[in-house]
């Protein structure tokens, strides 16, 4: 092989060795909800609508924990090419310290005042009850994944993915099999319905922080240690505030625009929220494969920088984009060939089911624009640092386009449900043309670390 096909070959296997296990990750993640689901379309409709509309606090907190981490892995990653394992620590630290102020605070939210977070979401009383049964258990959980998730994220950004995904995919199947026992009352243990789903989640983030902890009283390279709570390094703080604060922005952004989405439908209906709640599922299998390969090549790209090898950085992140492309276009196979098993997930009523198909077709083509816009924006442009252009990028995208539109056209216009959704679903595709500009300019690519 000549140098330019073993760099390929090199990048490719790279790329396959830091993907694969995020990708199984993800697929595990998936499972979850789609177990979540299925248990509790078989509990009731009102279960499942409910159960959806408060997941969408998890949802938002997973956001902050993304953007939290976002800081974390641009930093680190490049750091972790310099060999620097000391400023590495220091920058867990800084983002451990975010993540447990954050998660406090929607604890005391969830556990505290449920119907106020319910309310928010949706006008029917049966929905707000059941949804705040959920929520006062399952805000104990936030607590365990403030620092579970920090740990694991400083983890994967020094190509320690296979231990991150084991721990994760350990907690989510714990999950699975608790939320069986929990929902329909197994060996003996009462039957608690949307409760059970909420306690087999805190539990199982529970014994994730608890092999999290074990690991990092043993692993040499990078320690968590105590003191790390306590220090204080301004300039690498002004770092992680620079480049995070504007991927956290994002998340945050563009987390809450998804929520207003799930506002506008909560008040569509019931039957639009179960359909909903199934394409949710669909949706993230059909991306699992493309968020597994942004994470692994943001990984990759950030390290290349951080050794110095620009000319290499542009090379990938042009692989990086094609194999984007085809797992897109895979995703929305996938769910076109899955099509009669979402169809028949939950016990929908026939309105429902007639949502469910239509939302299904659109989501069809919509993961290929999700997938080549987050490969693009939270993998190759944060592997140089740039978070900033993505956070305006999307805020004018979905604050001044998306949000306003799915508004007007359901409570000015009155359009039809699956009009409205459409028409949401057209935010991806706005701003591809203006993604794909910034990539080309290469403006993205930076050395963002210092000498200590």
């Amino acid at each position: 092989m000549n140098t330019k096909e073993t760099r390929s070959y090199t990048f490719y296997k790279n790329m396959f060795r830091l993907a694969l296990p995020i990708v199984v990750q993800n697929l595990i993640t998936a499972a979850v909800s789609s177990a979540d689901v299925v248990m509790l379309g078989w509990v009731s409709q009102t279960a499942l609508s409910a159960g959806s509309l408060a997941s969408q606090i998890m949802f938002i907190l997973n956001l902050v924990y993304s953007g939290i981490s976002s800081g974390i892995g641009m930093l680190a990653a490049q750091y972790w090419g310099k060999k620097d394992t000391r400023t590495i620590e220091e920058i867990m630290g800084i983002g451990m310290k975010l993540s447990v102020l954050v998660s406090f605070i929607f604890f005391v939210l969830a556990c505290f005042f449920p119907g106020l977070l319910m309310m928010i979401f949706t006008s029917e009383q049966e929905l707000v009850e059941e949804g705040t049964r959920y929520l006062r258990i399952v805000g104990i959980s936030y607590l365990f994944m403030s620092v579970s998730q920090v740990y694991l994220c400083t983890m994967r950004s020094v190509e320690r993915v296979v231990f991150a995904t084991f721990t994760n995919a350990s907690a989510l199947v714990l999950n699975i099999i608790l939320n069986a026992v929990f929902i329909f009352g197994l060996f003996g243990m009462p039957r608690m319905g949307i409760a059970g789903v909420a306690l087999a989640t805190a539990i199982a983030r529970g014994a994730e922080l608890a092999v999290c902890m074990a690991d990092a009283c043993h692993f040499p390279v990078i320690r968590f240690r105590p003191r790390l709570f306590l220090a204080h390094n301004s300039l690498l703080f002004q770092d992680f505030l620079k480049y995070s604060l504007p991927a956290f922005g994002n998340e945050v952004s563009w987390g809450l625009a998804f929520s207003m989405y799930s506002v506008i439908m909560g008040h569509l209906g019931s039957d639009m929220v179960a359909a909903n709640a199934v394409v949710i599922v669909a949706r993230n299998l059909g991306t699992v494969i493309c968020f597994g390969i942004a994470n692994g090549g943001a990984i990759l790209l950030g390290k290349t920088i951080g050794e110095g090898r620009m000319e290499t950085v542009k090379a990938d992140a042009s692989r990086f984009c094609k194999i984007t492309f085809l797992s897109g276009a895979v995703g929305g196979g996938l769910i076109f060939l899955l099509r009669p098993v979402f169809m028949n997930m939950a016990d929908l009523t026939d309105v429902a089911r007639g949502y469910l198909n239509g939302m299904l077709f659109i989501n069809m083509y919509y993961v290929l624009g999700q997938a080549m816009n987050t490969t693009l924006i939270c993998g190759i442009f944060r592997s140089g640092g740039d978070s900033r252009w993505g956070f305006f990028c999307d805020v004018i995208d979905m604050w001044l386009f998306s949000v306003p539109l799915g508004f007007f056209s359901a409570f000015v216009w009155k359009l039809e449900p699956l009009a409205v959704y459409f028409l949401i679903c057209l935010d991806e595709f706005v701003k591809m043309p203006f993604i794909y500009r910034h990539y080309k300019s290469y403006r993205w690519m930076k050395d963002i670390t210092r000498e200590f």
